[in-house]
């Protein structure tokens, strides 16, 4: 056991893998082989769904890979209301690492990503509301423009527009929005202001995706009538990549690491349907490419060039893919004279890639730092290697993002590693390196893009890039690559990053929650981080009146890039209750700066940068809690100790394997963390030991878990069975069942007002069967619906008290949420009503 361990460190330790997201692809000889195979097809597909982990990476991999069709997957949403096994990050920074991981994902199948402007609220119980809050007509208009843009033959949705509200509101909403738009991405008066940038396209034809999932149960499905589905084998095995498809998919499924979704790869025959709902009709049960002409044929004065591209695939030489160059750049040639805007420019830009890799022909640009601000100047180290006998000619190379073009006139010899340095300079205007979704504020359902040609790119748009402007035998071929930074790490080696545009000034409070339990003040610690060498300004506190702080403000003056100092700031509360965000200001030669860098970094993505306003809640709260010693133990990531130790207990991480009857003798309380029994293994074992802790005279907190526990558990004491019960309406009407109950009155009284202000949802996975001796304390609905008992269940067991709770404390204690703070105070000291001693107000 650790006393205050920071939680970030430890799940990066323990997930840590050496895995570097940045890293340039370098494909081998089989996979140029399948790159340039896929030349010769020309169909698309889209698939869509609501989430990410929504997408049937089987059928994506499989299409791509077995069929070479091009393939997308559009999730509706980034995934911010879900939850996080990897950290603590919720919300936006949670919808940018699933972001991420949906990126890696398609690296690995093949597909493309992407997104509409809808954001993930949390669950929700049927698609009306989902598409109330979304905004049904945004949203809408945003499948249409990703149909538009993307121009897919064929449209498959991973959910049942017919079955609304039998699963997830978001995934009943992806479907009738995808059905709704097969007709109006076609008709010109429909969002007319697109057609600025790409023209009406009507989809040949629409499926549904079915499974086992959507009959109840594998022998359902396999009754079900299936005679105008159609039927293939995805099980196929690549002879040339040594795997099979399920094991392509199952890498490309275990990139959904924050969601829990590591996939072990299968071998042998696999069947896949889809469920013909819109278009044109099938002649064949085999082929989702029925009547629709795949080939060069499609293309006005294609012909030639798909002959070509045929020529190079049967005369292809394992062993020496640059044989295949000349033919490669004949056919790049052909491609530039066609008419076809959609075809010309994704044939252009794959001939262009195998061409690279048939030359083995390495390219890089690497700055000498990793962050740089606008206006600030960087080396950049540019390196070329070819590795055939091509003849190559770099020509010249262009800097963005100040766009400036250098004449080299340099042969790229074979094997001769060509390396200079040149220098640019950032533009004063240049944008900061960040999420272009989170950069207005949003409502609940949506993410704010007023641009029109930004809406469902799927990452960061990164402008620091340089273009290699080529030569393959004379004929011109322009190469662009992002700006990284590297470094050799001593165990886990070459490492990448892109280089990032920051701030030159960026700040944070240490603490994005504080809470005043009484008229004194507390100490505020602002961090403020330097963007430039000697950084001189001057850092104050922007407060609501009534609010004071001391001093008034801070000159500072920071001589090193990337250094950071902490001040401190003396506040002191007004006399009454009252809630404010401070803000936190620098001001530098006039200016004023209020950005705070969140940096989210995991071995497994991209390396993320986010800026928001720098804010901290501070509450002048009615609470009374007491001076119980806490152990707690872990889960999927949440904030709940940070919210414990603001409360002012003493809290201590609890790692699970340590546990024994007399280290915990220590605790007056054990809490276990957000599906702590679906994630940690060695909970199992150890559950007689934490019952008989509340059989000695303490109290276990159980958070929320799913209905899939680990094989073995007894959650409780006591019979109890979780269900997939919940309340999403966060506002809700509270009925308090036992009102005289010590957890509503002691230390503080709990009322209805305590529930107002609650984030996203009142709670989830309810238990729904449970033993005569738990209380059951709350009761609430949804609208329309039944109440549900189960949010807060209390058992007396022995001397002790046992608590199940499904309420979303993970997420009302880190928003800031006053009742959540009080109610959480009551459970903690559940065991000292008749202890006044143990009550205090003054942390």
């Amino acid at each position: 056991m650790h006393q205050n361990r920071t939680f970030s460190l430890l799940i990066f330790l323990l997930s840590f893998q050496i895995i570097c997201a940045q890293k340039p692809q370098k494909p081998n000889s089989a996979e140029i082989y399948n790159q340039i195979q896929k030349l010769n097809f020309l169909g698309s597909v889209l698939y869509i769904a609501a989430h990410p982990d929504d997408e049937n990476t089987k059928l994506i991999s499989y299409l791509s890979i077995e069929k070479k069709a091009r393939t997308a997957y559009l999730s509706l949403t980034r995934g911010d209301g879900g939850q996080n096994l990897i950290g603590p990050e919720l919300r936006e920074q949670l919808g940018v690492i699933r972001t991420q991981e949906l990126l890696e994902a398609r690296k690995i199948d093949g597909g493309q990503q992407l997104f509409s402007r809808a954001n993930d609220f949390g669950f929700s119980k049927n698609p009306k509301e989902t598409l109330e809050i979304w905004d049904k007509d945004k949203v809408l208009s945003d499948v249409v423009w990703a149909i538009r843009k993307f121009q897919p033959d064929v449209i498959i949705n991973r959910f049942d527009h017919r079955t609304a509200g039998n699963t997830h509101g978001h995934h009943s909403a992806s479907a009738l929005l995808s059905v709704e738009s097969f007709d109006l991405s076609n008709d010109a008066s429909i969002y007319s202001d697109q057609l600025k940038y790409v023209k009406p396209w009507q989809v040949t034809r629409q499926f549904f995706n079915p499974s086992y999932w959507f009959y109840g149960s594998q022998e359902r499905f396999d009754a079900a009538d299936k005679s105008n589905f159609i039927k293939f084998q995805t099980g196929v095995y690549y002879t040339n990549l040594g795997k099979s498809n399920a094991e392509i998919s199952a890498l490309s499924r275990s990139s959904h690491q924050s969601q829990g979704f590591g996939s072990t790869g299968t071998r042998g025959e696999e069947v896949e349907y889809l469920e013909p709902i819109n278009g044109k009709a099938l002649s064949s049960n085999t082929d989702l490419f029925d009547g629709i002409d795949t080939s060069w044929n499609r293309v006005k004065n294609g012909k030639n060039i798909g002959d070509l591209i045929t020529k190079i695939i049967t005369s292809y030489d394992f062993t020496t893919p640059s044989k295949s160059i000349p033919n490669l750049i004949k056919a790049y040639e052909m491609v530039q004279s066609l008419e076809d805007s959609n075809w010309k420019k994704i044939k252009t830009e794959e001939i262009k890639e195998c061409i690279i890799n048939c030359a083995g022909l390495y390219l890089e640009a690497v700055a000498n730092q990793p962050e740089v601000i606008p206006g600030q100047s960087v080396q950049i180290t540019i390196e070329a290697i070819n590795r055939t006998d091509a003849q190559i000619n770099l020509a010249s190379i262009t800097t963005y993002p100040n766009q400036i073009t250098t004449a080299q006139s340099k042969s790229l010899l074979n094997n001769r590693d060509l390396k200079f340095n040149t220098t640019i300079t950032i533009p004063e205007t240049a944008e900061f390196t960040e999420p272009y979704w989170l950069k207005e504020e949003g409502t609940l359902g949506m993410y704010i893009v007023n641009d029109q040609e930004k809406i469902g790119i799927p990452d960061i748009i990164r402008d620091n890039k340089v273009a290699f402007n080529l030569t393959f035998n004379g004929i011109a071929i322009k190469v662009e690559r992002p700006i990284v930074y590297k470094y050799n790490h001593p165990s886990k080696g070459e490492m990448y990053q892109f280089l990032d545009i920051v701030p030159e000034v960026s700040t944070r409070f240490k603490e994005n929650v504080v809470l005043f339990n009484n008229d004194y003040s507390k100490e505020i610690a602002v961090v403020v981080k330097s963007g430039k060498e000697n950084l001189k300004g001057e850092l104050k506190l922007e407060l609501s009146k009534n609010w004071i702080s001391s001093p008034q403000k801070f000159n500072f003056n920071l001589e090193k890039s990337g250094s950071e100092k902490t001040f401190y700031f003396k506040v002191t509360p007004p006399a009454k209750a009252d809630e404010i965000f401070a803000n936190s200001i620098v001001l530098i030669d006039g200016k004023k700066f209020n950005s705070e860098q969140t940096i989210i970094e995991y071995p497994h993505i991209a390396k993320q940068q986010i800026l928001q306003p720098a804010v901290s809640k501070f509450i002048k709260l009615d609470i009374k809690t007491g001076s119980q010693k806490i152990g707690y133990i872990m889960g999927a990531g949440d904030a709940v100790p940070a919210s414990l130790l603001q409360m002012g207990y003493d809290v201590t991480y609890v790692d699970p394997d340590e546990i024994n009857a007399s280290n915990i003798k220590s605790f007056d309380v054990i809490i276990t963390g957000i599906r702590a029994y679906n994630t940690v293994n060695s909970l199992v074992n150890k559950q007689q030991l934490l019952f008989d802790f509340v059989k000695d005279g303490k109290t276990m907190i159980v958070q929320y878990n799913t209905p899939s526990l680990l094989p073995g558990v007894q959650l409780a004491p006591l019979p109890l069975s979780i269900s997939n019960n919940r309340v999403t309406e966060e506002d809700a009407k509270i009925t308090f069942l036992a009102p005289n109950h010590d957890v509503l009155n002691y230390p503080n009284k709990i009322t209805e007002a305590d529930f107002k202000g609650w984030k996203q949802e009142q709670g989830l996975y309810y238990p729904n069967k449970y033993d005569a001796a738990f209380t059951p304390i709350l009761s609430s609905h949804d609208t329309g619906e039944q109440a549900v008992d189960g949010a807060l269940l209390i058992a007396p067991y022995g001397k002790g008290h046992y608590v199940y709770t499904g309420l979303s404390f993970f997420r009302e204690l880190p928003e800031g949420v006053s009742g959540a703070f009080r109610l959480m105070a009551n459970l903690i000291s559940l065991q000292n009503k008749d202890s006044n001693k143990d009550s205090k107000t003054d942390k």
